[in-house]
C-alpha cells in the first residue's frame, strides 16, 4: 500500500509544479472558432500520466522497456507540438516508430504481416481520436478511467494479461488529473502529451488482452468514442470537409456546443454509457454478436442524432 500512496504524493507534486511551469512558459489553450471552451486555460496537465507511468517503470524493476521507450517519444514530440506545432511528418514518424517499439514489446512481429498492418493502423487511428476528446471538460480523464477499469476488472479475475501495478497507478494518475479537469471550470487540459500518452498506454494494454485471449471484440471496450470518431470522419468525407483540420462535428462536440450541454454532464453521460457497454461486454458469452449489436445500435443512435441536431452547427456557422 506505501507505494501506491508514494506514487500519489509523487504524481501529486509533478502535476502541481507542472502548473508553475506552464504559467511561468505560457503553456496554455486559447480558445478559437473550433474550440470547445471559452476560457484560457493551462495546457499540458496530462503529462501525469507519462509520469505515472515512468514512476512504474522505476518503482517495480524497468519493465515493459519497449512500451515505456516508445511512450517517451510519444511524450516529447507531442509536448514539443503543445508548445509549438510541429510539423505532421515529424509527428506521424515519431508515432509509427513509438508504436512499433510497442508491436517488439508484445512480440506482434511474429505473428502474420498483415495482422500488424491492421494493428498499425487500429494504433494509428486511436491515438489521433483520443486527441479530439481534450476540449471537452473531464472526457479525456473520465472516459480513460472507464477503460481502465474495465481492463483491471478482466486482468483480475478473466484474463491476465498485463501487471496490474501499471494500471493501479494509471488510475492514480487519472484520479489527480480529472481533480483539475473534470470540473465545470477546468483548471487545465491534457494536452497533446496526455492524450496521445494515455491513448497509447490503453493501446498496449488492449492489444496485449486481444492477443492473449485470441479475441478482438474486445475492441468494444473504446466502442462508443470509436463508434463517434469513424461515422464522424464518413460524415466529415461526404461534406467533403478536410478530415486532417480541427473540427466541432463529434457527436460529443454538438451536444457541449450546440446543445449548449455542460461539458461535465456530457462526459458523464459518455463514461456511463461506455461504462454499461463494458460491464455487457465482460458478462456475455457472445462476445461476436454482442460487439455487432452494440456497432449497430450506437451507429443507429449516432445516425439519428446527427439528422436531428447537426442543423443546429449549420445555423450557427451561419449567423
Amino acid at each position: 500500500m506505501w507505494i501506491y500512496i508514494l506514487a500519489a504524493c509523487l504524481l501529486l507534486v509533478t502535476e502541481l509544479v507542472y502548473f508553475k511551469v506552464a504559467e511561468h512558459f505560457n503553456i496554455i489553450d486559447r480558445p478559437n472558432k473550433r474550440s470547445s471552451h471559452k476560457r484560457i486555460t493551462l495546457r499540458g496537465g496530462g503529462i501525469i500520466f507519462y509520469f505515472g507511468v515512468l514512476n512504474y517503470f522505476l518503482l517495480y524493476g524497468f519493465v515493459y522497456p519497449w512500451l515505456f521507450a516508445g511512450l517517451t517519444l510519444i511524450a516529447i514530440i507531442s509536448f514539443a507540438d503543445d508548445n509549438r506545432p510541429q510539423s505532421s511528418k515529424l509527428r506521424l514518424t515519431v508515432h509509427f516508430v513509438a508504436i512499433f517499439l510497442m508491436f517488439f514489446q508484445l512480440g506482434l512481429f511474429y505473428m502474420p504481416w498483415y495482422f500488424t498492418l491492421l494493428a498499425l493502423i487500429f494504433c494509428t487511428g486511436v491515438l489521433n481520436a483520443f486527441n479530439f476528446m481534450d476540449g471537452i471538460n473531464g472526457m479525456t480523464g473520465g472516459y480513460s478511467m472507464v477503460v481502465i477499469g474495465s481492463l483491471w476488472y478482466i486482468n483480475t479475475y478473466q484474463v491476465s494479461f498485463v501487471d496490474n501495478n501499471l494500471i493501479y497507478i494509471l488510475l492514480l494518475a487519472l484520479c489527480i488529473f480529472n481533480i483539475f479537469n473534470f470540473r465545470i471550470k477546468a483548471i487545465c487540459f491534457s494536452g497533446d502529451v496526455g492524450a496521445f500518452s494515455i491513448a497509447f498506454v490503453i493501446l498496449f494494454m488492449l492489444v496485449s488482452l486481444i492477443l492473449k485471449a485470441k479475441d478482438v471484440s474486445y475492441i468494444i471496450l473504446l466502442g462508443l468514442y470509436g463508434v463517434d470518431t469513424i461515422l464522424t470522419i464518413i460524415h466529415r468525407i461526404m461534406l467533403k470537409d478536410n478530415i486532417f483540420k480541427p473540427h466541432r462535428k463529434h457527436m460529443y462536440q454538438l451536444m457541449a456546443n450546440e446543445m449548449k450541454m455542460p461539458h461535465v454532464l456530457v462526459s458523464g453521460i459518455y463514461c456511463f454509457v461506455q461504462a454499461l457497454i463494458s460491464v455487457g461486454l465482460i458478462w456475455t458469452e457472445s462476445k461476436y454478436w454482442y460487439m455487432l449489436a452494440v456497432i449497430l445500435l450506437f451507429s443507429t443512435i449516432y445516425i439519428l442524432f446527427m439528422r436531428k441536431y447537426f442543423k443546429l452547427q449549420s445555423l450557427h456557422h451561419v449567423k
